[in-house]
């Protein structure tokens, strides 16, 4: 609780909590500091309420290692990638389950739905599950200033999707990190468990990605089609290192079945979703825009992975 009003993360007093209770710190020494980093209007409480995201450190002031934060900070705060304002878009995927038996909200107990194919952006009690909850956190995620930008039923029934952006920097995983805060509240409020595990149901069914939308100040200009394939080059460059830092359980998901590119390939295509990326027809029609990169799991840190192709495409030389 604090007096007055705050719009600024800097007049914020910093806190502090058991680190050992959360595996962060070891039990002699387990005062982690939270430092305040970004603002955002409570949609729960309202009023002059706000939610506050915080990254961690030690006493002395190290980050501590769970904090992917810090690091993206000291990119998106390098001056030449300050002058390519890297935009993100970010797809999220998520899978609503049935509290006590784990299972896809809609699906029957222990049984299987109709193969997928009427579900994704679909409507009807038979097609679309858990549409109230979907559309509360949509609205308090524009409540909260979040740039959401659109929601969708998913390939899988039970599973859906929401997209945050464009927003700039670090900006976009703070604002990601905020929307699965608020979806996990809604969420216990309607007693429904959220997964944002890869592959929640193994088989015949699409996974769960975080498809990462993303262009800079010299891809949205003319000619930004040629600096977008130098960019993706670089990408493919570096597949192995992206992919180990894309996730969690992401092997049972790349399979290069059901919309993906094989986890061990790179290849990039117009309009082509089984690609690791896809650039759009109207990127390629125009010879500027952005891109896709479809090799995020679900479960990724928005902080690792905005900062990562920041750094490979603007800092990284090979």
């Amino acid at each position: 609780t604090i007096s007055g009003l705050a719009n600024d993360p800097s007049k914020l007093p910093k806190w502090n909590y058991d680190g050992s209770s959360t595996g962060q710190a070891p039990g002699e020494d387990s005062e982690v500091i939270l430092y305040p980093q970004a603002i955002f209007k409570d949609p729960f409480r309202r009023g002059n309420n706000i939610l506050v995201i915080c990254d961690c450190y030690t006493p002395a002031g190290e980050p501590i290692p769970t904090n992917k934060r810090h690091n993206a900070a000291k990119i998106f705060s390098n001056p030449n990638v300050v002058a390519e304002e890297p935009w993100y878009g970010l797809e999220q995927e998520y899978t609503l389950l049935q509290k006590d038996i784990n299972w896809p909200l809609g699906w029957p107990i222990g049984g299987f739905p109709g193969p997928q194919g009427p579900y994704y952006c679909g409507i009807g009690a038979g097609k679309a599950f858990g549409r109230d909850i979907v559309d509360a956190h949509y609205k308090a995620c524009l409540y909260a200033g979040i740039h959401i930008s659109g929601i969708n039923g998913e390939v899988m029934p039970g599973q859906w999707e929401f997209q945050v952006g464009p927003s700039v920097g670090i900006a976009s995983g703070d604002e990601l990190w905020v929307a699965r805060y608020i979806l996990e509240r809604i969420c216990e409020i309607a007693g429904v468990v959220v997964s944002f595990d890869p592959k929640p149901i193994p088989g015949d069914w699409n996974g769960a990605g975080a498809h990462t939308n993303y262009s800079t100040k010299s891809m949205r200009k003319e000619g930004g089609y040629e600096v977008i394939k130098k960019a993706i080059e670089k990408l493919g460059l570096r597949h192995k290192e992206h992919i180990e830092a894309y996730g969690e359980g992401n092997e049972r998901r790349l399979t290069g079945r059901h919309e993906t590119a094989d986890i061990n390939t790179f290849k990039w295509g117009v309009a082509n979703r089984g690609a690791s990326i896809r650039v759009g027809r109207d990127t390629e029609k125009e010879g500027k825009g952005y891109f896709e990169d479809r090799r995020p799991a679900s479960n990724m840190d928005p902080y690792i992975v905005t900062s990562m192709i920041a750094q490979t495409t603007i800092l990284w030389n090979p």
